[in-house]
C-alpha cells in the first residue's frame, strides 16, 4: 500500500509538472480572447462589419482560399456552440425550457 501510494504521489507530481506550461499558455490566450470588447475595440469593429458588407457586394468572398474558408467555418461553428453554451446557462436546463 505505501508502495502504491509513493507512485501515485510520484505521477501527480510529474502531472503537475508537465501540465503548468500548458495551463499557463492555455491562461495568457484566455485573458486576451474570452475578454468583452472595450470602447477601444468599437472602431475596429464597425471596420470589419463594413469591409465584410463590402466584400459581400463585390463578390469578394468567392475568391478565398480554402485555408480561409475552413478557418472561418470554424469560427461560425465556435461561436454557434458558444450561443448554445449561453443558452443552457441562461435557462439553467440542459434540455428544453420550463413551461
Amino acid at each position: 500500500m505505501a508502495n502504491l501510494v509513493g507512485k501515485t504521489t510520484e505521477l501527480v507530481k510529474v502531472g503537475i509538472t508537465h501540465a503548468r506550461p500548458v495551463l499557463q499558455v492555455w491562461l495568457q490566450y484566455a485573458k486576451v480572447e474570452l475578454t468583452p470588447p472595450t470602447l477601444k475595440d468599437i472602431p475596429a469593429i464597425r471596420s470589419g462589419f463594413s469591409r465584410l458588407i463590402q466584400s459581400a457586394k463585390t463578390g469578394r468572398y468567392r475568391e478565398v482560399t480554402v485555408r480561409e474558408a475552413v478557418i472561418n467555418t470554424l469560427v461560425a461553428a465556435e461561436i454557434y456552440c458558444w450561443f448554445f453554451v449561453g443558452e443552457c446557462i441562461g435557462k439553467r436546463h440542459l434540455v428544453g425550457y420550463k413551461v
